[in-house]
């Protein structure tokens, strides 16, 4: 790199390392495609996606203000998560600036600051664990050599403490040292500092979001706001696969606050003063759709049964098919799990003002750079003339993976010249979700003589997660075969069993589905778990104990072990009925971060009343201790939520419930009086937090379940017979 290369504009600097995509390399030829494709599968499962974000040019992260503040300009969007907090720690670190020094903004796109993978996947402090702390440490040592130059004293003498350089009587804040340059030189990236220097880091800092959300700061995209803007309304189907014919829009045309109605070939809408005005006239219009079928959830369950789609080989050790020939030795059982609804709190939308050349959009979104992308292509513009403003989510959870609602709102603001706000109603939510799709399981397995799992094969059938995403390259479908969202957590991961199988069954839905937390690991896991318990119980062994016995001894084996033992000790773990409590052990390991949680679980009305959650789980270095826990914490939440309560219906070709209320969800009363979370620690850098935790609850509820009724529950939402 020449000299030049190395000058770029005040407060814009260069993220060195860190860059990371994943590749597939396709081979002319599939004679070998099904041991590629579970090479593939295999790598996938344990791979945690690293930062994509362009690094080779200059990328606005950092802003010194003349508070000798830092505003660190994240590519990561907060959605409740905790990150910007983690990342404020990190930065803070590298920086030699304190956290009361710290605020954490989200990048909009015309910054340039844009990650390619976009915020999901539970990567946002693992993906940026080592740039960030590259960047923050660069710009620390930018600053010192400026202020070397200025005081005319050799870099090596100066010290940092809290934004502040000195040497001797004589210092300089960082706001002093920046202002006036307009050029900066960008030395080479210092060494990072050991862990046990950081101050901030590992330690449970407040949140950096918390006065904002404590006091009701318009920070989310609901509460976004332009002078003279309008309110858009857009009419959506309510049948299962409609396709648009047209519409009688003359008596909206003439209702009251209405400025204009726009057709276009994909929809209808309407532009008016108000909100109210907006709705009252969509309402009033007269659309034609088609749909060629009035589908029903029998219908839809009827097209998830393992055999009915199209088999994927994902994992496979030994010889599983010759040995579950033995039919007269094979253990078999079905698993269900049923439609579910995002359900975020907020629902989608975004407040677009498209001007002559250039458009402004500010919306909750987890993907800024496809949402820009897209945008610009309907509107004809270059991506750099559309700045994409992230606001803080009212839930993400994968509904905002996709929001090509900014394309509907930055189309009618460019027919009327004026801002448009444009948001779904709830029941337009509910019915044009991206759904969490329904899922089969078919599980077989034999026991030898030892006792132990001999065979085991876990047959998944699921809609698409990843496949149709504008996240996902064209090209991997083909080659990957299997949807490799749909198989999350559907591995077999003890891999001390001598012969083991995983199958994915792909089936295509008439509705849209597609990311939700934790993707399938919610019902892959409750499978798998569900049926290992059933087989330590015909073994005549404790559960805990059966698992440990059939874990690979190898690193990641050794995490899992870890976490296992961590969770049964701090329970206080026992395989007996006590005081008609009984205690459900599952486990699982998700994006490499292992998890296992016990549950307490009583009958009380011929309802399961869940007592007390204990959480394990090994994320590798936790940036935030507090951030972790609270990360378990409403993972479990969600878990029980999901597996208890939540289940969408098709009745005559319309997705159902509309509402929350009829939509049964976890409320209060359902939530276990104590969450007991246990960290461990042994990775050298950060994992996965927000969705491993997920993955062992559903199945820890069923399996104490079992013990109190002597019911084996295989169909969530758990209930009762």
């Amino acid at each position: 790199m020449t000299q030049n290369e190395k000058r770029i504009s005040r407060r814009t600097f260069l993220v060195r390392g860190g860059l990371g995509t994943i590749g597939v390399l396709a081979v002319g030829t599939y004679l070998f495609r099904n041991h590629i494709r579970r090479g593939i599968a295999g790598v996938v499962n344990t791979l945690e996606t690293p930062y994509q974000g362009n690094t080779k040019t200059p990328i606005i992260w950092f802003e010194v203000t003349e508070t000798n503040d830092i505003v660190l300009h994240s590519p990561k969007v907060e959605m409740g998560q905790g990150t910007f907090t983690s990342l404020a720690q990190m930065a803070a670190d590298e920086l030699e600036v304190s956290m009361e020094q710290m605020s954490v903004v989200h990048a909009n796109s015309a910054s340039g600051n844009i990650d390619g993978f976009a915020t999901g996947g539970s990567t946002s402090v693992s993906a940026l664990w080592v740039p960030l702390r590259e960047l923050a440490a660069t710009m620390r040592e930018m600053i010192k050599n400026e202020a070397a130059t200025k005081m005319g004293v050799p870099v090596t003498d100066l010290k940092v403490t809290e934004g502040v350089i000195s040497t001797g009587s004589a210092s300089m804040t960082y706001a002093d040292i920046v202002k006036g340059v307009t050029e900066w030189d960008i030395p080479d990236t210092p060494a990072l500092k050991e862990l046990k220097d950081y101050k901030f880091i590992g330690k449970p800092i407040p949140r950096v979001d918390l006065r904002a959300k404590v006091f009701g700061a318009p920070i989310f995209g609901m509460d976004a706001s332009m002078p003279g803007m309008l309110y858009g309304a857009v009419v959506r189907p309510s049948a299962i696969g409609a396709t648009f014919l047209g519409a009688d829009t003359a008596e909206a045309e003439q209702m009251p606050g209405v400025v204009k109605i726009i057709k276009e070939n994909d929809f209808v809408g309407v532009i008016a003063n108000s909100q109210i005005e907006a709705e009252n006239a969509k309402n009033s219009i007269k659309a034609d759709w088609k749909a060629d079928k009035k589908w029903q959830t029998a219908d839809i369950e009827k097209l998830i049964e393992v055999g009915k789609g199209t088999a994927y080989v994902i994992q496979k050790e030994g010889n599983t098919n010759d040995v579950l020939e033995e039919e007269a030795r094979v253990l078999q059982a079905e698993y269900k799990s049923p439609i579910g609804a995002h359900a975020q709190l907020e629902p989608n939308g975004a407040l677009a003002f498209v001007e002559e050349n250039k458009a402004t959009i500010h919306m909750s979104t987890q993907v800024v750079r496809i949402t820009r992308d897209e945008i610009a292509d309907r509107l004809g513009f270059d991506s750099e003339q559309v700045n994409i403003v992230p606001t803080f989510l009212g839930g993400g959870f994968g509904r905002r993976l996709h929001t090509p609602n900014g394309i509907q709102a930055a189309v009618m603001s460019k027919a009327v010249g004026k801002p448009v706000k444009c948001f779904f109603s709830r029941k337009e939510e509910f019915q044009n979700d991206t759904f969490r799709p329904p899922t089969h399981h078919l599980l077989k397995a034999t026991l030898g003589e030892n006792g132990l799992i001999e065979a085991i094969e876990h047959n998944v059938s699921s809609g698409d997660v990843a496949f149709g995403s504008p996240m996902l390259p064209g090209f991997a479908e083909p080659i990957l075969g299997a949807d490799l969202g749909a198989w999350r957590g559907g591995m077999i991961q003890y891999g001390g069993i001598p012969n083991y199988q995983a199958v994915s069954w792909r089936v295509t839905l008439p509705f849209a589905t597609s990311w939700w937390r934790s993707l399938g690991l919610l019902a892959n896991t409750f499978a798998i778990e569900s049926f290992i318990d059933e087989l330590a119980v015909k073994a005549e062994k404790d559960p805990v104990a059966f698992r440990l016995a059939q874990i690979q001894d190898d690193d990641r084996g050794h995490r899992l072990k870890e976490v296992i033992k961590a969770a049964a000790k701090k329970a206080g773990w026992s395989n007996k009925v006590v005081n008609e409590r009984a205690m459900g052990f599952a486990a699982s390991t998700d994006a490499n971060t292992p998890c296992a949680q016990v549950v307490e679980v009583s009958i009380e009305d011929n309802e399961i009343k869940v007592h007390k959650v204990t959480c394990a789980m090994d994320p590798g270095i936790a940036v935030n201790p507090d951030q972790v826990r609270a990360q378990c914490e409403g993972a479990i939440i969600m878990g029980i939520s999901a597996s208890m309560h939540e289940q969408m219906f098709v009745e005559e070709g319309e997705l159902q419930p509309t509402i929350y209320g009829p939509y049964q969800m976890a409320l209060m009363k359902h939530a276990p009086k104590e969450i007991d979370v246990v960290l461990l620690q042994n990775s050298e850098v950060p994992g996965a937090v927000g969705e491993p935790p997920l993955g062992p609850i559903g199945a820890a509820i069923a399996n104490a379940v079992f013990k109190l009724t002597g019911q084996r529950l295989r169909e969530m939402p758990l209930k009762l017979g």
